[in-house]
């Protein structure tokens, strides 16, 4: 089905250039500018990679003009082994702002196939974040250098945020990139 839909977006650029310049071509960059969170958000943590008590440290910048309140990310199992996770942040971020908060530790690897693969793999995680330089790179090596590779993995969440200025919780879901590195096998 996915061969399907990115023929046909080929066929509509293909047939109506205007609409290349007006959508993205990639359906995972589509769908993510469709409902753009207005925080965004990397997640880190040395117990990824070495054996350490170490929590999350969440790192967020709030691009709006009022203030934000993130208040939770539900981490949705997709493997049908697990269940959900929630990570609760409570978390405000001034207008125009970033903030940060450090947490205990929290399983966010499990649920996730491709992040289980790669981790078995031997690769190393490096953030876990609601952005990403180009999404159309996700599940790709993209970077092989002789000094280190990068790869990416998707994620499904439920972001859940608080706008005290109007008194109104919103919930979206929204794609979480795992990033990970490591070392080329020569």
């Amino acid at each position: 089905m996915t061969f399907l839909v990115l023929t046909a977006l080929g066929v509509l650029t293909a047939v109506n250039p205007q609409t290349a310049s007006a959508q993205s071509i990639d359906p995972l960059a589509a769908a993510q500018e469709s409902f753009e969170s207005p925080v965004k958000y990397a997640i880190y943590s040395s117990a990824w990679h070495l054996n350490s008590n170490a929590g999350l440290r969440i790192v967020a910048q709030n691009q709006g003009e009022s203030p934000i309140k993130l208040e939770s990310i539900l981490f949705r199992d997709e493997t049908g082994t697990q269940t959900d996770a929630t990570l609760q942040l409570d978390m405000v971020i001034p207008a125009q702002a970033w903030a940060e908060v450090e947490l205990p530790y929290q399983d966010l690897l499990s649920g996730n196939d491709c992040v289980n693969r790669t981790m078995a793999d031997d690769w190393k995680l490096v953030e876990i974040s609601n952005y990403t330089l180009n999404p159309s790179v996700r599940g790709l090596i993209i970077e092989n250098t002789r000094s280190f590779r990068i790869y990416q993995c998707v994620r499904n969440v439920q972001t859940v945020w608080y706008s005290p200025e109007e008194d109104t919780e919103r919930s979206q879901n929204q794609w979480l990139m795992y990033h990970f590195e490591r070392l080329p096998l020569d």
